[in-house]
């Protein structure tokens, strides 16, 4: 057996003398070309949106502009302590104190300087005046690289520094806009890893399911998906939605300590932050035995399948966003009102842009656009009842081609149910 040594930064390009786990898993993986390919995206959408430079603080943002990765949860809770400066030349990371070291190596990085954390956690009282300083150094530096008067595209910041860059005389943009749209496309570098991050959940899915007893706790079930994750150098699970009998409906009950008993259901969302930063995004339903399915859960399994899949033989490139809300599946009466909050969504490190919304949401949640060949979407799907006593929750993740589209999950239905 191979022993592989773990590298939590294996996007670097200094790395050639590390064998990690991703290296065997995806041996023609090119770096280089993903990493110019994601940060040629950010840059092309920020030209076309007349952002002269961003301030990226979301540590999923940082990661797809630069393969860069340290604490994302950590820095996404104490935001900015690690944050980028990006222009159409210059790309400067301004990393945790102690941590500058993690992105040498890095092509897409032009500089590594030390963070300065404007945060209350590390400010307390003085939180204002850390701002204010904070504010300058970066109006400074912004001004060298773009001018005075630049257009800035920030996300994640504290309002007061939003506010001080603009007295400063900066117009500000919203930078979730050309970041969104930057991944929203994904390059046949990107399939490769979120392919490879989809195989290794596959593989802890498998073996939750066949980790399945009655009298065992959720969280001792749900902590199989989170060893599998981690055994395969994937990231975390985003999410808890694993729940048991009464608990899967309505949804988003999350995993707790609830005993699992005898012929219930299980239903479970991966939302796994997987092998290179990459999502890995779909969700089954499971029965507990000994006993086969009951009537009423084969039903509603079969109901959550026909929405799943009637919307998955809709979607297409070249379609609105509007006109595939007007075909999506309809709902039944008796199931609307617990229905899923989206018909679906992209999917790339994290949920991304666009979501796709039912069409009696549209006209309140729902916006218009174009699904365009290159993105990844989650079709979604949650069945069950007002005050009924169990739902069924099923998720595929497909790839938007040309011509036909790709079914990126792998992991089968459940046959008990559909016999």
């Amino acid at each position: 057996m191979l022993v592989a040594e773990l590298d939590w930064h294996a996007d670097r390009t200094d790395n050639s003398n590390l064998v990690t786990l991703d290296n065997l898993r995806v041996s023609d993986l090119d770096i280089l070309t993903l990493q110019k390919y994601r940060l040629e995206r950010v840059r092309q959408q920020m030209q076309l949106h007349e952002i002269d430079a961003c301030i990226l603080s979301d540590a999923v943002n940082i990661r797809y502009t630069t393969g860069a990765r340290n604490m994302q949860i950590f820095t996404a809770r104490n935001a900015p302590s690690r944050y980028l400066i990006l222009t159409q030349k210059d790309s400067i990371l301004f990393e945790f104190k102690g941590c500058e070291h993690l992105a040498s190596g890095l092509n897409t990085i032009t500089s590594v300087e030390t963070s300065s954390t404007a945060s209350f956690v590390a400010s307390g009282i003085n939180i204002e005046e850390k701002e204010k300083q904070w504010i300058q150094n970066i109006s400074d530096r912004l001004q060298t690289l773009v001018g005075a008067k630049a257009t800035i595209g920030i996300e994640r910041l504290n309002a007061n520094i939003s506010i001080g860059l603009k007295e400063k005389g900066f117009k500000i943009k919203d930078a979730q806009l050309p970041v969104e749209l930057a991944r929203a496309i994904k390059s046949e570098e990107e399939m490769k890893c979120i392919k490879s991050s989809l195989r290794a959940t596959e593989n802890g899915v498998y073996q939750l399911r066949d980790s399945i007893s009655h009298g065992m706790s959720e969280n001792e079930l749900w902590s199989v998906l989170h060893q599998a994750i981690i055994t395969q150098d994937g990231d975390y699970c985003e999410t808890r939605l694993l729940s048991s009998g009464q608990k899967t409906n309505p949804w988003f009950q999350e995993t707790g300590p609830r005993l699992i008993q005898e012929n219930e259901l299980i239903a479970l969302d991966t939302d796994v932050v997987g092998c290179y930063g990459y999502y890995s995004d779909f969700s089954r339903t499971f029965h507990a035995g000994p006993d086969g399915p009951s009537t009423d859960q084969k039903l509603l399994y079969s109901i959550a399948k026909e929405q799943v899949e009637h919307n998955m033989s809709i979607i297409q490139a070249g379609m609105s966003f509007k006109e595939y809300s007007e075909k999506a599946w309809d709902i039944p009466e008796e199931f609307y009102d617990n229905r899923y909050y989206l018909s679906a969504h992209g999917c790339g490190m994290t949920g991304e842009y666009p979501y796709l919304y039912h069409h009696g949401d549209y006209d309140e949640a729902g916006y218009d656009g174009t699904i365009l060949p290159g993105m990844t979407i989650c079709v979604e799907s949650y069945i069950g009842r007002k005050n009924g006593r169990e739902g069924v929750k099923l998720e595929q993740q497909i790839l938007i081609k040309e011509n036909g589209n790709e079914l990126l999950s792998q992991f089968p239905f459940e046959n008990s149910f559909l016999n």
